[in-house]
C-alpha cells in the first residue's frame, strides 16, 4: 500500500519535474539535455562480458568515487565502467573521473518503468550508490533483477535519519534490500541498521583516499608566487547567504591591510550573482575566468573570485602553499559543510563553522587532531582566521597536522572493494 502510494505521487509529480528542469536550464542549459536518459531510454550499446555500475549524484560523490573505479580496474581491468549522476555538472565530473573509458549517463527518476529499462539495457554485475541516495523503486528493481546493489562511502546524518524515519514504511522495506551498506563510521552504521539496512560494516571514507592531483598542486602553488606577500583567506566552496555574511564581517570592522580574499562558490550557476554581490559592495575583484592565472594579480584588488570548474585541488593548494586558512563553505549557515579533507591533505588550516552534519564525523577527528577549529559564528571565525594569518607558526602546525590527519584516515577503498563482487 505505502509503495502504491509513493508510485502515485511520482505520477503526480510526474509534470513538476520537467517545469523543475526548464527552470534549472535558464542557468545551466545542459538541464534541457538527455531527458531520455531520465526515464531509462538509452542507445544502443555493445555488449560487454562485465558492468560495474556506480552511482554518484553530483560532483563531490563523483569525485570521491574515483579511487574507488580505480581500484576496480586494477582488480578487473576487462570490465566496463558504468557512472550514473542527477546533474550536468556531476556528469561533466564524470566524464572527467573515466577519461573516456567507460559510459556516463543519467540515472532514471524512480519510476519503476524507466528503473526496469535502466537495469535491462546496461545489465550491471552489481551497482555501488555512493553515500546516501535512496529510491525506493531502484532498491525494489535491483533485488529484483538479481542485481546486488551496495550503499559506498555510506552516511547518514541525525537530521537525514530523523527525516528518513517519518517515511520508514516506505524506506525500510527498500534498505533491507541492498546486498550490503558500507559505511563512514559507527555512528552512520547505527543510524542506517536502525531503518532496515542489513549486513552494514564500517569501512572509512573513501574521500581520504582521493589522490592529490600534482597538476592542480602546482599550479596552486604557482597561484601563490603570483600573490606575492600579501595574507591570503580561501573562502571554499561557499554556500548561499555566506559570501555575503563574510564580506559585512570583513567590511564593518574595515578590511585588513592587504588580505587577499579568495572566493570559490560550491555552484556554478551563483558564480554571476556573487560577482554582481562584489560590485555592489564595490570591492575590486578579478574573476578566474578573467585571469590568464600566469600574471600578478593587481594591488588593488580584494577579492578573487574563483568561477572555474575543476579547480577546487588548485585553490587548496595555492592556501597550503603558506598554510593559510581555509573558511569551509557549507558550515558557516545550516548547510552541514562541505568536505574539509581535501583541504587539510593540501596542508591547510581550515576553520569550521557551527554547522557540520555532513561531516559529523570527520569535522571533530580533524579537530581533536588540530587539524581544524571549529567556531560558533562567522565573527569568530574571521577571528580565528585573522590571527592564524597573523601567527605563521601556529598555522603551519595546523597545516602539518592536517597532512597527518589525511595520511592517517586512508584505506577505506580497499576495504570497501574487499566487499564488493569484483571478479
Amino acid at each position: 500500500m505505502v509503495r502504491a502510494l509513493y508510485r502515485l505521487a511520482l505520477w503526480l509529480a510526474f509534470p513538476l519535474i520537467w517545469l523543475y528542469l526548464l527552470k534549472r536550464s535558464r542557468k545551466q542549459p545542459a538541464y534541457r539535455q538527455h531527458w531520455a536518459e531520465r526515464l531509462g531510454f538509452y542507445g544502443a550499446q555493445p555488449a560487454v562480458a562485465r558492468r560495474y555500475w556506480i552511482h554518484a549524484v553530483s560532483v563531490g560523490e563523483m569525485r570521491a568515487a574515483a579511487p574507488v573505479i580505480a581500484g576496480l580496474r586494477e582488480r578487473d581491468p576487462d570490465a566496463e565502467i558504468l557512472l550514473t549522476c542527477m546533474t550536468p555538472t556531476g556528469r561533466a565530473t564524470a566524464d572527467e573521473v573515466l577519461g573516456g573509458k567507460g559510459y556516463v549517463v543519467y540515472l532514471p527518476y524512480d519510476y519503476p518503468g524507466a528503473v526496469s529499462r535502466f537495469l535491462r539495457h546496461w545489465r550491471p554485475a552489481f551497482g555501488l550508490i555512493m553515500e546516501t541516495e535512496l529510491w525506493p523503486n531502484l532498491l525494489h528493481g535491483c533485488a529484483d533483477a538479481g542485481i546486488p546493489l551496495y550503499l559506498g562511502n555510506a552516511r547518514l546524518s541525525a537530521r537525514s535519519a530523523a527525516g528518513y524515519q517519518r517515511i520508514a514504511p516506505l524506506i525500510r522495506p527498500a534498505l533491507a534490500r541492498l546486498a550490503g551498506v558500507l559505511a563512514q563510521d559507527e555512528a552512520d552504521a547505527q543510524r542506517l541498521a536502525a531503518l532496515g539496512a542489513r549486513a552494514v560494516q564500517v569501512v572509512g571514507s573513501v574521500k581520504f583516499d582521493m589522490p592529490v592531483n600534482p597538476a592542480l598542486q602546482l599550479q596552486g602553488r604557482r597561484w601563490r608566487a603570483l600573490f606575492g606577500d600579501r595574507p591570503v583567506l580561501l573562502l571554499a566552496s561557499s554556500r548561499e547567504g555566506e559570501e555575503a555574511l563574510v564580506l559585512d564581517a570583513l567590511q564593518g570592522c574595515g578590511w585588513p591591510a592587504g588580505l587577499l580574499l579568495i572566493v570559490v562558490p560550491r555552484h556554478p550557476q551563483r558564480f554571476d550573482a556573487v560577482a554582481a554581490l562584489l560590485a555592489e559592495r564595490g570591492l575590486p575583484a578579478v574573476r578566474r575566468s578573467q585571469w590568464d592565472g600566469h600574471s600578478a594579480i593587481p594591488a588593488a584588488t580584494a577579492v578573487l573570485l574563483g568561477d572555474s570548474m575543476g579547480e577546487m585541488g588548485a585553490w587548496y593548494a595555492a592556501a597550503g602553499a603558506q598554510a593559510e586558512p581555509v573558511l569551509m563553505g557549507g558550515s558557516l549557515l545550516p548547510f552541514g559543510s562541505q568536505n574539509l579533507i581535501e583541504a587539510c591533505a593540501q596542508g591547510a588550516p581550515v576553520v569550521l563553522g557551527p554547522s557540520t552534519f555532513n561531516f559529523a564525523a570527520v569535522a571533530a577527528a580533524a579537530v581533536t587532531a588540530g587539524a581544524a577549529c571549529q567556531v560558533q559564528g562567522i565573527p569568530e571565525a574571521l577571528d580565528r582566521a585573522m590571527r592564524l594569518l597573523a601567527d605563521a607558526p601556529a598555522r603551519r602546525q595546523m597545516g602539518a597536522a592536517g597532512l597527518a590527519f589525511a595520511a592517517a584516515h586512508r584505506g577505506a577503498t580497499a576495504r570497501l572493494l574487499a566487499a564488493l563482487p569484483v571478479a
